[in-house]
């Protein structure tokens, strides 16, 4: 897909070839849109454009088309996510116009998390569509400028489209995101990923499926702040590995863990950067704002450039 196509500012450093950087913004449980613009202002200057999560955790937030009216007016590029857990194919025809309209340049199509995970695990999951016909739903109304119904649409939204991917996850089936990036997909954003080598692996391993000639691929990472922490992404986040001598450091750290964590991740960034084909990050700061604009300056990633 050519910038001039989308008209984003994530497309177009992609295509320029540029090092992306992306973030992530959280919409509350609460019809409050200060928690969003709060968010996405701590963000301006470092990222290139933004995730706007959609119900993650299965548990019920603000809308994410909401949220991308916030992070737009905020002065931040919004990328929304829309999980085919919630949406028929009809209402996610409607946000897909919507997102446009209100701001979203960006698209990253989601299963969405299972509903036991959530609060409400009662709900019924809808998929009508999954994951690879809403990106071909994507590219068809962008390309062609129709609904799957064959409508004309006036202005069609005109989406860089991403998928995301677990490489670490055990075991790993590639033909999955070969599928997603065969519907049409443009990048793909990755599960978080402490583990470099076993990442390096993957990379050479897609590099020869020709990954990387097909998609940009940006890695998904989120500042270490305690033991704790990576302990429980060791153990509930699926498809996310944090290497025993990572733990180790971090609990050796004590009460210095938040700081010896921001030294660990900022390796780790460095190390990311510097793997060939690899196009961006994706930083999740999970609430600590603070820590990703850290990791952004310190990896040699601020400023951002124009475009």
């Amino acid at each position: 897909m050519t910038a001039e196509a989308s008209g984003g500012r994530l497309a177009r450093l992609l295509e320029a070839g540029t090092f992306a950087v992306t973030g992530e913004v959280v919409p509350p449980r609460s019809g409050d849109a200060g928690a969003v613009t709060d968010q996405a202002r701590e963000l301006v200057g470092y990222v290139d454009a933004v995730n706007v999560t959609d119900n993650p955790a299965a548990s019920p937030h603000m809308s994410p088309l909401a949220g991308v009216r916030f992070v737009a007016a905020a002065g931040l590029e919004p990328t929304v996510q829309l999980v085919c857990r919630d949406r028929n194919a009809l209402a996610l025809t409607g946000d897909l116009m919507g997102g446009w309209a209100l701001g979203a340049r960006n698209l990253l199509v989601l299963a969405g998390d299972p509903l036991v995970v959530g609060d409400h695990p009662d709900a019924k999951a809808v998929f009508d569509v999954g994951p690879d016909e809403v990106v071909a739903l994507a590219r068809r109304m962008r390309d062609e400028g129709t609904t799957l119904s064959g409508a004309e649409i006036v202005e069609p939204p005109r989406y860089l489209i991403g998928v995301a991917d677990a490489p670490l996850s055990d075991p790993y089936d590639p033909t999955k995101l070969e599928a997603k990036i065969a519907a049409g997909a443009d990048f793909v954003m990755t599960q978080i990923a402490f583990d470099v080598e076993a990442l390096a692996a993957w990379v050479e391993t897609m590099r020869a499926r020709g990954l990387f000639e097909r998609a940009k691929v940006l890695i998904g990472l989120t500042p270490l702040r305690s033991v704790k922490q990576a302990r429980f992404m060791n153990e509930k986040l699926y498809g996310v590995s944090v290497p025993a001598s990572t733990v180790q450091a971090l609990e050796d750290a004590g009460n210095d863990a938040r700081e010896v964590g921001l030294g660990l991740t900022v390796d780790i960034a460095k190390a990311l950067r510097k793997l060939d084909g690899v196009a961006g990050l994706h930083l999740m700061g999970l609430g600590q704002e603070d820590l990703v604009r850290a990791v952004i300056e310190e990896t040699g990633l601020f400023p951002r450039p124009t475009a």
